[in-house]
């Protein structure tokens, strides 16, 4: 008889902030031809002879920062996640990292040492990217090939416009954002522009209009309208005046055109514009990490009161917050058929 198990997967952390460590974790992300989508020859020239030689001691600092006493902040809460998911739901659930530790293999290998031949997979991305989802389908289905055959596995779909998601958001938004403030800021995290065309097998997006038209067949697969799709949902759940909310995008990273407004950029503008007081969000992340404790927290807020800006308000991850938790069991059983886009 077939027994079912559940695998938690988000992206991944060094495993410690020493440059070496961080060194070794750059290496493996922006190895993937998914996050830098170079020919293999162009990708190892520019990350392992210029990004490698200049941003682990860099980016060490900015880890040692946000570093616990338990370790990697996305790794610590992915594992209350878990822990806290395995109370609820009778299946074994285990987590998998995209990168570094631990592995996505690990997690399939726990599973099916407690008997699972049933995989449902769940990436912790709310919306679908190249560099995110469709990295973590394609790694899981290689080990599956190679290493466990006989597995089924299924995938969880983005649920960026998913009502028991969005309701979760709000609610978390709630906590922290009143009438006091000037504007909510929603920071997405950036992908460069040519990833929204890659990702598209419908030729039909234009990265102008067509993120704004109810109906586009591109938007099952385009990153830049899910991000505008949450926030719309959020905002009408929410009650807000659209002239009160903004969305940008960070984390950019090399020359490339990536999808705009920058967030940096927008901190620096918002005061002068008569935001001086602030709550950002980072909904394209599900569990704290360094883009937003470090990136957001600690920089943005820098770059927003060098500017003029007065309060600034971060509003959290939904981390291991229990109304969370209750989402991922509700979208994880779910009857759908395989979430498999190749």
């Amino acid at each position: 008889m077939s027994k079912k198990g559940l695998l938690l997967v988000n992206l991944g952390s060094p495993k410690s902030p020493s440059v070496n460590d961080v060194k070794e974790y750059l290496g493996e992300f922006l190895m993937d031809e998914r996050v830098i989508d170079y020919n293999w020859i162009l990708r190892s020239l520019l990350v392992k002879g210029i990004i490698l030689n200049t941003r682990p001691s860099k980016s060490a600092e900015a880890y040692k920062k946000i570093w616990t006493n338990d370790g990697s902040p996305l790794l610590v809460i992915t594992e209350k996640i878990k822990n806290k998911l395995q109370r609820i739901i009778d299946i074994p659930v285990e987590i998998g990292m995209r990168y570094a530790e631990p592995s996505i293999e690990k997690g399939i290998s726990n599973l099916v040492e407690k008997g699972v031949d049933n995989i449902v997979l769940f990436p912790l991305y709310p919306q679908y990217a190249m560099s995110t989802t469709e990295s973590v389908i394609v790694k899981t289905e290689e080990i599956r090939k190679a290493k466990f055959p006989f597995i089924k596995i299924k995938y969880v779909e983005p649920f960026y416009n998913k009502d028991i998601y969005i309701d979760c958001l709000v609610e978390s938004i709630k906590e922290k954002f009143s009438n006091d403030f000037d504007a909510l800021l929603f920071s997405y995290h950036g992908i460069p522009e040519r990833h929204i065309f890659k990702t598209d097998p419908t030729n039909t997006c234009n990265l102008r209009d067509c993120c704004d038209r109810k109906y586009n067949p591109s938007h099952q697969f385009c990153y830049r309208h899910q991000c505008f799709e949450t926030t719309k949902k959020v905002i009408e759940k929410l009650n807000l005046s659209p002239e009160k909310t903004i969305v940008s995008f960070q984390s950019r990273l090399g020359r490339d055109k990536w999808i705009e407004p920058y967030t940096d950029s927008t901190l620096e503008q918002l005061p002068s514009r008569g935001v001086k007081r602030l709550a950002i969000i980072c909904p394209a992340f599900i569990s704290d990490c360094i883009e937003t404790l470090e990136e957001i927290v600690i920089e943005g807020k820098e770059i927003f009161f060098d500017n003029g800006g007065e309060v600034y308000e971060y509003i959290p991850c939904l981390n291991d917050n229990d109304a969370w938790i209750q989402v991922i069991k509700t979208l994880s059983e779910e009857k759908k058929d395989n979430f498999y886009l190749l």
